[in-house]
């Protein structure tokens, strides 16, 4: 197709290098208007507003709201003729079946699918601990090449080679730019999940353990899945489905053909009785 137009939006904000990086390659294989918070919104998920306040920016617009809003609002009323949604580069990774629900990166990505516009979320892995600050590593947008290089390849060949005619959305991970040279490897999200919870008198804290187990580079995660290629360093791109999808189940329909509408009150009356 012609040079696609691109929504360019993250959860991190508009003024995040990780946004940047992305928004100079896309700038190279398409017609690019970020679309983005104002401000960091990272896992916020899904939630949308009622209305936003949006600004003109150098990138182009800044919306007082979540990636979400963004999209609805980029979608719908600021670059109505998008042909694909871009979110990211987001500061850390989105890895593993349970993350992506949280992920307002990947939230972005899934809105989109809503609307029939092929999207991608990609994330760079950031080899920390758990009770290590994002903030503490020096992240700037050279690091980010690998990421940026990989979202643009993908934003120049997915829609033409129809691999959005067998999923929804991508999810795209990569590894720091100074690990060198990455290979690309198609993968499926993790199903391991590690996180646990300490009571100490009035609180709980909540842990996320395989973040201590990557770092240390020794995760359990089978090959082929997302979270073992990135900690082998390569990029890892999971094609996804949105979610909430339905399947056919025997037993559900089993017991709602036994389901009895009516009054429960004078259901009970009658049992007593």
């Amino acid at each position: 197709m012609d040079e696609p137009t691109i929504l360019l939006t993250n959860d991190d904000g508009i003024e995040s290098a990780g946004l940047r990086a992305v928004y100079d390659g896309l700038s190279t294989v398409g017609d690019v208007t970020a679309v983005a918070p104002a401000e960091d919104q990272s896992a916020v998920g899904r939630a949308i507003s009622h209305e936003v306040t949006v600004h003109e920016h150098e990138l182009g617009y800044a919306v007082e709201g979540t990636p979400s809003d963004c999209v609805v609002a980029g979608l719908e009323a600021l670059v109505t003729d998008t042909d694909l949604v871009v979110a990211g580069c987001n500061r850390g990774a989105n890895l593993g079946a349970y993350v992506l629900g949280r992920s307002g990166t990947v939230s972005a990505a899934v809105e989109a699918t809503f609307f029939d516009v092929p999207a991608m979320a990609v994330s760079m892995y950031i080899p920390v601990r758990e009770d290590a600050a994002f903030s503490d590593i020096e992240a700037n947008g050279d690091s980010y090449r690998e990421a940026a290089k990989a979202t643009t390849y993908l934003a120049d060949h997915a829609v033409d080679a129809g691999v959005f005619e067998q999923c929804d959305y991508l999810n795209i991970n990569a590894p720091v730019a100074e690990w060198g040279d990455a290979q690309m490897t198609v993968t499926r999200p993790s199903h391991l999940y590690e996180m646990d919870a300490v009571q100490d008198g009035d609180a709980v804290t909540l842990h996320d353990r395989i973040w201590e187990h990557m770092a240390d580079g020794d995760i359990p995660d089978p090959e082929g899945t997302d979270r073992r290629a990135v900690v082998d360093g390569k990029v890892s791109v999971s094609p996804l489905t949105a979610p909430h999808t339905t399947e056919h189940h025997e037993a559900l329909d089993a017991i709602a053909e036994t389901y009895e509408p009516g009054d429960d009150e004078a259901a009970n009356d009658e049992a007593a009785d």
